[in-house]
């Protein structure tokens, strides 16, 4: 069995029953926008709820870009499941091919962009300390700047991660503070 399938490619399959789809983003991420028929999985989940998945169906998996579904693709072939695929491109290729998403009521920015301010934030108060206040501030822009690095290069985000789980990131119907995500149950 092929390891990707395309958007159009997905979208038959789902069409005609004959897939199980799982979205391996965080709930938040998952909130703001999803393909409709996908069950809500995360990444740092799996492993623990891969018995809520049926090995009879083939599973794809999907998460914003594609990059957290390989991870969830290794995953789920290390503990046996053989009929697994990976969304190519993730959430943002169905849409660019036109294919329609879902939402939630509730709307926060978007968790990437709150990575962004943050950030920004981070940097543009180091840069404004370091020259107002004492040069050693700069090492604020400079620990901003490696994180930027380190998540760039290995697609972990502890920043992310960490603001998933503030207060305005839950999602209703979600209890907090579960131990792997306070945003999720």
């Amino acid at each position: 069995m092929q390891t990707t399938i395309t958007p159009t490619q997905l979208n038959t399959q789902l069409q005609a029953g004959r897939c199980q789809l799982v979205d391996v983003r965080e709930p938040v991420e998952h909130a703001e926008e999803h393909i409709s028929q996908a069950q809500l999985i995360p990444l740092g989940e799996l492993e623990k709820r891969a018995s809520e998945l049926s090995r009879d169906q083939p599973i794809v998996i999907h998460c914003r870009s594609g990059k957290r579904g390989e991870q969830a693709l290794a995953k789920l072939q290390s503990l046996g499941f053989t009929q697994v695929q990976n969304l190519e491109g993730g959430i943002q290729a169905w849409k660019a091919a036109g294919l329609p998403v879902a939402s939630a009521a509730k709307k926060v920015f978007p968790l990437m962009q709150q990575v962004q301010l943050t950030i920004g934030l981070g940097v543009l108060t180091g840069a404004v300390l370091s020259l107002t206040v004492h040069p050693y501030w700069i090492f604020l822009s400079a620990f901003f700047g490696a994180g930027l690095v380190f998540a760039g290069s290995t697609g972990w985000c502890g920043l992310a991660i960490l603001l998933s789980k503030m207060p305005w990131n839950r999602i209703e119907g979600q209890a907090c503070c579960s131990p792997k995500n306070c945003s999720a149950s």
